[in-house]
């Protein structure tokens, strides 16, 4: 059996736009989109019981809430539910398991660009080994879409770039592969971009100060990048690529890049140390300040 795109779900507005784009992409992807919903039970001795069957009934509330929207939306979508006892990160990543990809909701900032990431959400994105894709509250179809001639929102024009941050110096698979999967579904365009800095002239040995301030350098990114993507060009003939390079903070070229984007994509990495979950400087900053929604794909 395929496994499902899995839509974590609470009844916040967050998370049904989350299950309305997992929907979308489950159609994409031509699999189920499973529901998932957990709570946690904390009664005392003298009312377990009631406790239990009023928690059991808000659990089907949310479900029923966000089946809902989802028909609304997409009718024709393969629907499944499941709802389960316990803390939710850990339901989270035990449904991650068996999943295609797990998509969550994030509040978006009012007056801002970004997201208000829980703690919830920046758990599971940060140990999840299926991609995780965050959703902010008010998402929309026609977000993803180009607008209409006249400049009104729109579903029947094409989709936005699909953005892949991308670090030429230890390119990951599953991270760019994903990302033209996400082109191709979409039949849109894929921007790969690779931002670098000049490095400091007090970290360089001697006979390497001519590394700085060196005019070639940008060309030489380029050509890695380019190299590094040709194989995946080959594979996906069908895609249109369009390679950026820039010298500037990562985080900062990635979020301008994702401003008019349907989909960002990014990699992260194992922790380096058992301290706890966590993602590396650019996810973190990409997860918290870009507008679209972010996929975070797992890489060794």
């Amino acid at each position: 059996m395929q496994s499902p795109v899995v839509a974590g779900v609470d009844g916040s507005q967050e998370s049904l736009a989350a299950a309305e784009w997992a929907a979308r992409e489950a159609e994409r992807r031509g699999r189920n989109l499973r529901l998932f919903h957990a709570w946690n039970w904390h009664p005392r001795p003298s009312d377990g019981a009631r406790v239990d069957a009023a928690q059991r009934h808000l659990a089907r509330q949310v479900l029923n809430q966000a089946e809902d929207r989802v028909r609304a939306v997409c009718p024709g979508v393969r629907l499944e539910e499941e709802q389960v006892l316990g803390p939710a990160t850990t339901a989270l990543l035990r449904a991650s398991e068996h999943a295609e990809l797990l998509v969550l909701g994030s509040r978006g900032l009012s007056g801002f660009t970004g997201f208000l990431v829980g703690s919830v959400a920046l758990g599971t994105v940060a140990r999840a080994e299926c991609p995780v894709v965050l959703v902010r509250a008010g998402e929309e179809a026609s977000d993803e879409h180009l607008p209409a001639a006249d400049g009104s929102a729109s579903t029947d024009t094409g989709y936005r770039d699909v953005v892949l941050g991308l670090d030429v110096a230890v390119p990951c698979d599953e991270v760019i592969e994903f990302a033209f999967e996400e082109a191709r579904l979409r039949r849109s365009r894929l921007r790969a971009v690779y931002a670098w800095q000049e490095p400091s002239a007090l970290g360089l040995g001697p006979g390497e100060i001519s590394l700085v301030d060196d005019p070639g350098r940008a060309d030489e990114w380029q050509g890695f990048l380019s190299a590094v993507l040709q194989v995946w060009r080959d594979k996906y003939p069908d895609v249109e690529v369009v390679e950026t390079v820039v010298q500037e903070k990562p985080s900062t070229a990635l979020v301008r890049a994702a401003s008019q984007a349907s989909l960002l994509v990014v990699g992260r990495r194992p922790p380096g140390r058992p301290a706890g979950p966590r993602t590396g400087p650019v996810t973190h900053a990409a997860i918290h300040h870009v507008g679209c929604p972010v996929a975070v794909v797992f890489h060794d």
